[in-house]
């Protein structure tokens, strides 16, 4: 029986999708037995610091790069969202999976119905601090790192009025009843990626035994997220977001753009071929980028 090792983080959330993605490799190859192989990151240890400050998103693939390079695993399972947008040459995306729900939550603690403005939201990034203004512009926000069980405890031991988080996240771990309330794009753009798994491998590595698990759908989604992010160079401390839609062949993509410079921000929408994806993201990369400038 042949064997594959998955890398993963060692956070519950982390190792949940590394199961989904084991489940769906035994149960389609009755020839593979799949092990997990879980790991702290850089990102994982540093807890009293925003990733801005410390590295950005790299600190949460380091090790798992490392592992993939060295063969000790074979793949390794990302939420795309904290995966750096340029991605080495030897270490491919393998394939994106079905998009779980993709928005943003609000999650109140335990037993409480409305936020309590004496006490600040829990939000660690700018894109949602941004956004999260325009909804409620009479709350503080205060950086709060950790995996989601720790916030939780965190926002329910009374520190936070509530916290913000992906709706995915909270789903993958069967906490769906803590989401108090949920924001449409349209209030809050998430962050590019967010709610798809990428699964990360070698490029001299054949991966047919995945076969059937990308889907088609959140591929075009993540290449025209991930590109108009990477047009405008937003890593993880720069508040840059993208959400798309599949639809009839169309892609709807919706992206935010923040001028370091003047602090001023834009918001866009375009409409293109699923073909072109990645030109999409671009071009409305570029549209907002020039609509930021016009107004200084």
């Amino acid at each position: 029986m042949k064997k594959v090792v998955i890398g993963s983080r060692e956070s519950k959330l982390a190792v949940v999708q590394s199961e989904m993605v084991r489940d769906y490799i035994e149960k389609h190859n009755a020839d593979i037995q799949v092990e997990i192989l879980t790991m702290k990151t850089t990102g994982d240890k540093i807890l009293d610091k925003t990733l801005d400050k410390i590295g950005g998103k790299g600190l949460f693939v380091k090790e798992l790069d490392k592992a993939l390079m060295e063969r000790k695993t074979e793949l390794s399972v990302h939420s795309l969202k904290d995966m750096p947008m340029e991605v080495p040459e030897e270490l491919p995306i393998v394939a994106f999976s079905k998009r779980e729900d993709s928005r943003d939550v609000l999650v109140l603690p335990q037993g409480v119905t409305e936020l309590d403005p004496s006490k600040p939201i829990g939000c660690s990034s700018f894109r949602r601090i941004l956004q999260l203004k325009e909804i409620f512009p009479d709350m503080e926000c205060k950086s709060v790192r950790g995996n989601v069980q720790t916030r939780l405890k965190k926002l329910d031991s009374g520190e936070y009025s509530g916290l913000l988080l992906a709706a995915a996240g909270l789903k993958r771990l069967g906490l769906e009843h803590r989401i108090a309330r949920y924001f449409e794009p349209d209030e809050m753009i998430a962050a590019a990626g967010q709610g798809i798994l990428a699964i990360q491998g070698r490029s001299d590595v054949d991966y047919g035994y995945l076969k059937g698990y990308a889907d088609e759908n959140a591929t075009y989604e993540a290449l025209a997220e991930r590109a108009f992010v990477r047009y405008l160079n937003g890593g993880c401390s720069s508040p840059v977001a993208a959400h798309a839609v599949v639809e009839d062949g169309e892609i709807l993509l919706r992206g935010l753009y923040y001028d370091e410079n003047t602090g001023n921000y834009e918001k866009g929408i375009k409409k293109g071929s699923v073909k072109k994806a990645e030109d999409l993201g671009i071009s409305l990369a570029k549209e907002l980028q020039e609509r930021s400038k016009a107004h200084v």
